[in-house]
């Protein structure tokens, strides 16, 4: 299991959620994603502690809590939905009903 932690500081790095998370237990992974086109923190990351008590304390104790000037929201993680399909997209012929191309040159 894992802790969602958003509202974060796009200045925070994860020696700083480390440092925080370790006060509650032991920290086994953090992770900070970041925006693929600007490299930018995204403002929210994970925490992964060794037990579910040790990651309960943490929840407790950060959620609503003020750090490097936002209001922490800290939960559990929730287990990312496999929604299938793929990327947006067209499919088919690209023909509508008519039978004409719907590009337009």
């Amino acid at each position: 299991m894992s802790i969602y932690i958003g509202n974060l500081s796009y200045d925070v790095t994860q020696e700083d959620l480390n440092e925080v998370f370790t006060e509650y237990g032991t920290v086994k992974r953090v992770y900070l994603p970041t925006d693929r086109e600007t490299g930018r923190m995204r403002g929210f990351g994970f925490v992964e502690m060794a037990t579910e008590a040790e990651e309960s304390a943490a929840i407790e104790a950060l959620n609503g809590a003020e750090w490097m000037g936002r209001e922490l929201k800290v939960n559990k993680a929730r287990t990312r939905e496999n929604k299938g399909g793929g990327g947006g997209g067209r499919s088919g012929d690209r023909k509508n009903n008519w039978g004409r191309n719907n590009w337009s040159y």
